[in-house]
């Protein structure tokens, strides 16, 4: 698989692709000339299968190894757990010249790039994703932080990683509910950007296992899904326009995942229920038709991944909560739309009216 340059104007970096690398993540590391000390923060399940050979890479290739380990799931996704995070590294010494190398999902992805953002005014970050959902959107393009009680990722900053260094072979051990998650992000891109992948997607027959998409359609998965972000992050470091279209789905996903106190769902969970209200704002918008919105929702549904909005949950509920979103700006929240699969626009003219009216309805 080839490597993918994210062309930035101070901050360009690979996204190496490679079967079987993790053993050569230390070579890979001192090629880009960073310190000496490496801080690994993982969560103990991803830690118990590759930590030792993480750690053993990095050691071959010189470097002087810490850890430390964060308990798994969104619910620790908070400044408590960053605090944890800047002890090991006092206690240990790091110097701006260390580098903070991130083994594990979106999670670990995100507070690892945060505390490394943030931890003597920022030192090197390398990202290692272990689940699909990582590996195709959260390690590339430097959206890092952690949740506020009142919303998700409200605390946080955009740094770069020196590298984002993709095996996939660290799939093998990815539960299938987690897999399925990362498919919604993959959708998202076929809906936003890439009309090829989309079909493709359409023509394979099941999208609901790493083994029912098989090894092929899962290079094509990747490479076009990592492409996609790297062209989307060049032209928009840091969501200035365009690069706000990566967040379709997010707006009311997020919600969902808030007003569920991230224990209902996982974040692509969250996403692809975001999509399909967003689809159905488009067709109640006349932005795009039924018959588009029923193709993206038939991936959807052939993932795997849920489709409505949980019952228990009040309109009026979101429709708050989506006013603490990150994209509102001037008290009006902008939603991505879709016009055609494969091209999306941004708006701030959904009304409540059409929102209420879309979450309202079922496929």
């Amino acid at each position: 698989m080839p490597n993918i340059t994210v062309n930035l104007p101070q901050n360009d970096y690979a996204i190496a692709i490679a079967t079987d690398s993790l053993k050569q993540l230390g070579s890979q590391m001192k090629q880009l000339k960073l310190g000496n000390k490496v801080l690994v923060i993982s969560n103990p399940e991803i830690f118990a299968y590759y930590g030792e050979t993480c750690l053993q890479s990095l050691q071959k290739a010189g470097f002087e190894t810490y850890t430390h380990l964060i308990p798994a799931g969104e619910s620790h996704k908070q400044l408590q757990s960053i605090q944890g995070v800047y002890d090991v590294a006092q206690a240990n010494h790091l110097e701006r010249s260390s580098t903070f190398v991130a083994l594990g999902g979106g999670v670990i992805g995100d507070m690892t790039g945060f505390a490394a953002a943030t931890w003597l005014r920022g030192v090197n970050f390398v990202q290692v994703p272990t689940s699909l959902l990582a590996i195709v959107d959260a390690s590339v393009g430097g959206k890092t932080g952690v949740n506020h009680p009142q919303g998700k990722n409200l605390i946080g900053a955009f740094y770069q990683p020196k590298l984002v260094a993709i095996d996939p072979n660290l799939l093998q051990t990815l539960p299938l509910k987690e897999f399925r998650a990362g498919m919604a992000e993959v959708i998202k891109y076929g809906v936003i950007w890439d009309r090829d992948l989309f079909t493709k997607l359409e023509h394979h027959d099941r999208l609901d296992s790493i083994d029912n998409v098989g090894d092929s359609l899962l290079e094509t998965i990747i490479t076009r899904s990592c492409q996609a972000k790297a062209e989307v992050v060049s032209q928009d470091e840091k969501e200035a326009g365009l690069r706000a279209i990566l967040n379709y789905g997010h707006t009311i996903g997020h919600a969902v995942e808030s007003l569920t106190h991230y224990q209902q769902f996982v974040h692509g969970e969250a996403v692809a229920i975001g999509m399909v209200a967003a689809g159905k704002i488009a067709v109640a918008m006349n932005l795009w038709t039924q018959a588009e919105a029923d193709r993206q929702n038939a991936l959807i549904t052939k993932a795997g991944l849920p489709t409505d909005i949980p019952h228990q949950l009040e309109i009026a509920n979101i429709l708050e909560t989506i006013k603490s979103d990150k994209k509102v700006t001037a008290g009006k929240v902008r939603f991505i739309l879709p016009t055609a699969i494969g091209k999306v626009m941004i708006t701030d003219q959904v009304t409540p009216e059409i929102i209420t009216q879309a979450l309202s309805s079922k496929l």
